[in-house]
């Protein structure tokens, strides 16, 4: 009896976090597939490959907290290299509460690529887009309805009625602006970028003291590509790369460090994150190359004091190249292959 009441007052803490959400600085989605959605990690990742590259990504976390956060992505891009440039066109749609908060952006995303010599290369990215946030105010739980001993009911089966005053808006629309740069050689890669540069108002109750718009994430990201076979056309090469990523947002830190590996077609990985205060999950990826499409999935044990009681958080990723319509002289000298 007692576990099930804590649970049941865990549920209505993670949810209350979610429902004031509109109220407070917040945080982007983060993948714990980060390699598998460039484009939301840095927009200079937009052109890896000069043929059509789409991306797809589900994320449910904690959905044992009555699915708190569900996240999903899709985005195509492309090199041309006449222009030296590279186009991306993605869209992402953020659930937070079971539909209580719902963040839809839009973006196109530019790049251009600077070539030192055939190794040294640095791409310039520049991301405009265009957020939609809706806020379901029936759905939201505050302080003043939760009774110690019934919980949100009362002992007649009524919903306690809440003193709180509902925004005159509960959506919202706002213009997004990023920008962001990578540096790399067929050794080594190193990127920076820096989401929100104009904070956007993304709030219902206007700029105030305790919110000031959309915080910028700033993050650093690198990594290194170990080759053991290159492969070709017919054959899947096989490689590892070590990687970091550093992210900064607002109050908010995190780190993710680990490794992935592809050999062959089989796809492997495990990474370490944390808040720096706080050790938070040891994420475990798995997945496979079939032709043009490249499947993953990432399971994030819980390892902070939330437990794993919440469930953890579960990823799918899908990768569909047309490497057919590439050049035949097409043959890429770097350490990019993670992200392809």
């Amino acid at each position: 009896m007692r576990l099930n009441l804590r649970r049941q007052f865990t549920k209505i803490y993670v949810l209350l976090l979610v429902l004031v959400a509109f109220n407070v600085d917040a945080q982007d989605p983060i993948y714990s597939q980060y390699y598998a959605a460039p484009l939301q990690l840095n927009p200079a990742f937009a052109g890896n490959t000069d043929y059509p590259l789409f991306h797809a990504n589900y994320r449910l976390q904690w959905p044992s907290i009555a699915q708190a956060y569900t996240t999903y992505s899709a985005t195509y891009d492309q090199y041309f290299d006449r222009t030296s440039s590279g186009l991306g066109f993605t869209v992402l749609s953020d659930d937070a509460g079971n539909g209580i908060l719902k963040n839809v952006k839009l973006a196109g995303i530019y790049s251009y690529r600077i070539r030192f010599n055939d190794d040294y290369n640095l791409k310039i990215g520049l991301e405009a887009g265009y957020i939609q946030t809706r806020l379901d105010w029936d759905k939201l739980l505050f302080s003043d309805q939760i009774d110690p001993a019934t919980g949100v009911i009362t002992s007649g089966g009524t919903v306690i009625p809440s003193t709180e005053t509902q925004p005159e808006q509960l959506s919202n629309g706002v213009l997004d602006v990023s920008t962001g740069l990578l540096f790399y050689n067929p050794l080594y890669y190193v990127g920076i970028s820096f989401k929100h540069l104009n904070t956007p108002q993304n709030g219902f109750l206007g700029s105030s003291d305790s919110f000031v718009g959309l915080p910028t994430r700033i993050s650093l990201h690198g990594g290194l590509q170990i080759n053991f076979d290159r492969g070709n056309k017919k054959d899947e090469g096989s490689f590892i790369s070590p990687n970091v990523l550093l992210l900064k947002q607002g109050g908010f830190h995190q780190m993710n460090v680990g490794s992935y590996g592809s050999f062959k077609n089989l796809l492997l990985g495990i990474w370490y994150r944390t808040t720096f205060n706080n050790s938070d999950a040891v994420i475990f990826t798995a997945g496979a190359k079939l032709e043009t499409i490249k499947l993953q999935y990432s399971y994030d044990y819980t390892i902070s004091e939330l437990g794993i009681d919440t469930g953890g958080t579960h990823e799918i990723s899908i990768k569909m190249a047309l490497e057919r319509l590439a050049p035949k002289k097409s043959k890429y000298n770097d350490c990019l292959s993670l992200f392809r």
